[in-house]
């Protein structure tokens, strides 16, 4: 359900429908640490600390989980509020708050020491929250929703700066910020993707057209060029973005 490479680049923690998170060594290829147990439904979404100490994952049960990496154990309780399935899961850049969206329509920002949810649910979202992004300087928080909208909070005031984004056809399934943090990639089940410009909150490049079926995943290239999109379709396809 869900795959991410820690810092180091050395391993690969994935989630999976039986309900576990697993550890991989991507030299030798074999699993390292867990499986992991906890959720008590398919693993959604997992991310990892700025450090790669910990790990968060999230399921369709609700619920948020933090595991330590070193010793592969549960930190704390789980972290719960949510009303619905979570779907995605992000650290800040500072590794001090961690944000989640739901099927429940809303986001949550949780300090990762207390564990405790830090102000109120994010609310604005009329349909199911698909993907959460923090910005790179830790600012920022974007979310693709189900309403077929992007929306853009300030994680100091936790308002809306401005918008919705609104421009595909379908479902927001993935959102991502460029590496300067000026520029937003989406995908929808509209099958395309699109580039925003963050300040103007205005449609920068695109349609890029060219998958059949949903785009679920889209990422950034390090230097902010080029963008990957993984979709049903069964195929990875990468995008010159300066031909947006």
């Amino acid at each position: 359900m869900s795959v991410a490479f820690l810092p180091d680049g050395k391993h690969v923690v994935s989630g999976w429908e039986d309900e576990t998170v697993k550890i991989w060594d991507v030299v030798t290829q074999d699993m390292v640490g867990g499986p992991l147990r906890d959720h008590q439904g398919r693993v959604t979404s997992i991310a990892f600390s700025p450090d790669g100490k910990h790990v968060a994952s999230v399921s369709r049960h609700q619920t948020v989980r933090i595991w330590d990496l070193m010793t592969q154990e549960k930190v704390g309780g789980p972290l719960q509020g949510h009303q619905g399935c979570v779907s995605s899961v992000a650290f800040s850049s500072d590794g001090r708050r961690l944000a989640s969206g739901s099927y429940d329509t809303t986001i949550r920002i949780w300090d990762v020491v207390t564990q405790e949810m830090v102000g109120d649910p994010l609310q604005g979202h009329e349909c199911n929250v698909a993907s959460v992004a923090f910005s790179p300087d830790g600012k920022r928080l974007a979310s693709g929703s189900h309403d077929r909208t992007i929306r853009i909070w300030d994680m100091v005031t936790q308002e809306k700066v401005r918008g919705p984004l609104r421009g595909h056809q379908g479902s927001v399934e993935c959102v991502g910020f460029s590496p300067d943090g000026k520029r937003l990639a989406s995908g929808s089940d509209d099958n395309t993707i699109r580039i925003w410009n963050v300040e103007a909150q205005d449609i920068e490049g695109g349609p890029l057209l060219g998958h059949t079926h949903w785009v679920t995943s889209v990422a950034f290239s390090p230097d902010g060029r080029r963008v990957v999109s993984g979709s049903w379709d069964k195929t990875v396809r990468i995008w010159n973005t300066k031909m947006a």
